[in-house]
């Protein structure tokens, strides 16, 4: 059984700007896969401190722009509110650096678009973490499409779940508009969903019909509140396949709860994100669990590192992610890897939900988009569709 996902890159330095708790999740990735965190950057010495101390960051820079500066480091990691996004990720590119850029890469379409350009420009490796690609579970998943043994897809279900802004005192940055964008919840943890639901079927989201809901609309901090808790979307994708998904940021008891389940002519393929080890497939006769083991399919197991029984959790498909990136900086070419264009098609995802509640009607995705691009290595060509 293969008990590591790449090679080690010892000579890999990386720098991180924002220190909060996704600066903490890079930065266990980077040293995971083997990686100098060499620098940190945040805005204020209080804040500096405690980045440092929580990435174990060698260096503490008071800005950005000192950072980007330091000719050592590789790569960048932009972990910072959405709304910064896209400036830091310019200069990241004009100061030579790789960049992986906290999703959305972008508050909206027009920029996310202009960053894709000017990252192709570079020859830069650009990514996002849409990381849930990297659990196993959802490689086999992905495999067991692309082979035809589920069979042509009917339908799909999908819905993430959680509880942490359920009260009207909760409160953070992403509540503002000005520094997490005009979504929330879609933008924050619906991008996930979409991105595995293309991801898994090679097969795009065509066209969608949303509504959203603020349950509250004032809380701790801010008053007005002007962004969704929830959303609720139909859809079809370019193959004829319909579906539906929910989108919570206020469903009590729900902590993380990715869920997908995709209906074909001949299984049923359930994950669930909160038991990340499990597939369910589906037949007349019920439902068979399936434990992550040494027989998935070959495509997944690179990303099965410690023997079935031993859970893999989601700091586990990040560190899968962030290997794969810095593998793709050393000159190889992943599967699946997320790029900038994966996160252009979920800040487009976005704005058709916002725009589909606002209209009250269907919305078509970017076409042009949604038929050329790959998803993740197999096509809807090479799926029969």
């Amino acid at each position: 059984m293969t008990t590591t996902v790449t090679h080690l890159f010892p000579q890999t330095r990386i720098g991180i700007v924002g220190g909060g708790l996704m600066a903490q999740v890079h930065s266990r990735a980077a040293r995971a896969a083997g990686a100098e965190v060499l620098a940190v950057a945040t805005r204020t010495a209080a804040g500096r401190i405690r980045a440092q101390g929580a990435t174990g960051a060698e260096l503490a820079y008071r800005s950005a722009e000192e950072l980007l500066a330091d000719d050592r480091i590789d790569v960048v990691h932009i972990c910072t509110p959405n709304g910064s996004h896209a400036e830091l990720v310019r200069a990241a590119l004009a100061a030579g650096k790789h960049v992986v850029c906290e999703k959305p890469l972008a508050t909206s379409a027009a920029e996310a678009e202009q960053l894709v350009q000017l990252a192709a420009g570079t020859g830069l490796v650009a990514a996002v973490p849409f990381v849930y690609r990297f659990h196993t579970v959802i490689r086999e998943v992905r495999a067991r499409v692309a082979s035809g043994i589920t069979g042509r897809l009917f339908t799909i279900q999908g819905a993430y779940l959680q509880d942490w802004l359920a009260a009207p005192a909760d409160d953070d940055w992403r509540v503002d508009p000005t520094f997490g964008g005009p979504s929330r919840a879609f933008a924050d943890i619906g991008s996930h969903l979409c991105d595995a639901i293309e991801f898994v079927t090679g097969d795009p989201i065509r066209r969608l019909c949303a509504r959203v809901r603020t349950v509250h609309e004032s809380r701790a901090t801010n008053k007005n509140v002007a962004t969704e808790d929830a959303v609720t979307v139909v859809f079809e994708t370019d193959a004829g396949v319909i579906g539906t998904l929910h989108v919570s940021q206020v469903a009590h008891g729900r902590k993380n709860a990715l869920l997908l389940e995709i209906a074909g002519e001949n299984e049923s393929l359930v994950f669930d994100q909160e038991n990340p080890d499990l597939l369910r497939v589906g037949t007349r006769a019920g439902f068979l669990a399936r434990l992550r083991s040494d027989d998935v399919d070959p495509a997944a197991r690179p990303y099965s590192r410690i023997p079935a029984g031993h859970a893999q959790g989601y700091q586990d498909a990040f560190n899968a992610f962030v290997a794969d990136t810095y593998r793709a900086v050393t000159g190889s070419t992943p599967d699946g890897l997320p790029t900038f264009a994966d996160g252009l098609r979920a800040v487009e995802l976005t704005e058709a939900v916002l725009r589909s509640d606002a209209d009250g009607s269907w919305i078509d995705t970017p076409a042009a988009l949604a038929r050329t691009r790959r998803f993740g290595g197999h096509s809807l060509a090479s799926l029969g569709a």
